[in-house]
């Protein structure tokens, strides 16, 4: 089942220069650390001036749509939903 949220959320990542991409590796939610296998989509929108990025991302056991924020770089927590959710 898929959870909407609207959670603040850290998030480690790092940036390759030679791609010129950025890629999160774990996030911190509710206490708990979550190591990301896989990134699904990943896109970009504008809200006024404000640039956002918005991951799609899997853990082992859960999915997650986290949202970075270039204007102050926080990131948050928009959805969350178990593996079996269809």
């Amino acid at each position: 089942m898929f959870e909407n949220l609207d959670a603040p959320v850290s998030v480690s990542f790092v940036f390759d220069s030679e791609t010129r991409s950025v890629e999160p590796r774990h996030l911190k939610w509710n206490g708990r650390v979550y190591e990301i296998e896989k990134i699904g989509l990943h896109h970009t929108f504008r809200n006024g001036r404000t640039l956002f990025h918005v991951f799609s991302v899997v853990s082992k056991t859960l999915f997650f749509r986290l949202v970075l924020n270039t204007d102050n770089l926080h990131w948050r927590l928009e959805q969350i939903a178990d593996k079996l959710s269809n």
